[in-house]
């Protein structure tokens, strides 16, 4: 079981409505996740809670079709 880029970014853009969502698939198996995402939602949030927010949505994915996930998550304006 795989999820496309496609679905992914669905999938996160249902969550974030106004996000930049940059996503690459790290392996070429669409199940190991590098995702860079940008969204007012983020804003005064710490970091652990933007990554609890990215997992929430993503919690059904997470139990199945993502084996792994790397998170860069940031606010309009931020830089990392």
């Amino acid at each position: 079981m795989t999820i496309s880029n496609d679905q992914l970014t669905q999938l996160l853009k249902a969550a974030f409505p106004d996000a930049v969502v940059n996503l690459k698939d790290l392996t070429g198996g669409q199940d190991h996740w590098q995702a860079e995402i940008i969204s007012t939602a983020f804003s005064g949030l710490s970091p652990i809670a933007r990554h609890r927010a990215v997992y929430a949505a993503l919690a059904e994915e997470m139990k199945g079709p993502i084996h792994a996930l790397s998170l860069r998550t940031l606010a309009p304006g931020e830089t990392a």
